[in-house]
């Protein structure tokens, strides 16, 4: 078995770069062991996902809670979506000290539809280093459903989150590729 056996589809939302930024930066981490089809979801197209057993969704979280824009516009389609048996990633930019009430709650929304959908998250993260109220990005006191990134309150934080979950997902899903593989 090969790492390069696994490819990912990595869709990803930005409206003001920022998600972008971040985006290709754990890009360049996770291709360096994975098989990598990187998707600005402005573009993206329902057949574009149909074709991934294993996601890395990227999107920031706009007002009060809402999905970005290109997420938003998907989100419909998203919702029709069968994901039984795949795997999925998410991370997303938010503002904890100006939205302290909606927290990279985009996370969430696509989290609990993805399950919803019959499929598996991984990635999730410890709450420990966050400061907000409320946030639907959270599983329970303790956990997010995925990775949080604070490019306005914690930017010198980015990069060692990113290097860190990273190495978890890539684990994460090499341990869910070995149990479809021990299945034949």
């Amino acid at each position: 078995m090969n790492k390069k056996d696994i490819k990912i589809g990595f869709f990803y939302g930005s409206d003001t770069g920022t998600t972008e930024g971040v985006a290709t930066e754990l890009n360049t981490l996770i291709s360096s062991n994975f098989e990598v089809e990187f998707v600005d979801m402005y573009h993206a197209k329902q057949e574009d996902m149909e074709k991934f057993d294993y996601f890395v969704f990227g999107l920031s979280t706009w007002y009060d809670g809402q999905l970005q824009s290109d997420w938003d516009c998907f989100f419909e389609t998203f919702c029709e979506m069968d994901f039984t048996g795949k795997i999925a990633a998410i991370f997303g930019c938010g503002d904890q000290i100006g939205y302290e009430e909606y927290f990279v709650d985009g996370i969430g929304i696509l989290a609990k539809q993805f399950e919803k959908a019959g499929g598996l998250i991984v990635g999730k993260w410890p709450v420990l280093g966050y400061e907000f109220e409320i946030s639907k990005a959270r599983i329970d006191k303790n956990t997010f459903y995925g990775l949080p990134i604070d490019e306005d309150n914690q930017p010198e934080l980015t990069s060692k989150r990113l290097e860190e979950w990273s190495t978890q997902i890539s684990e994460e899903f090499l341990v869910e590729f070995k149990k479809t593989i021990t299945c034949f």
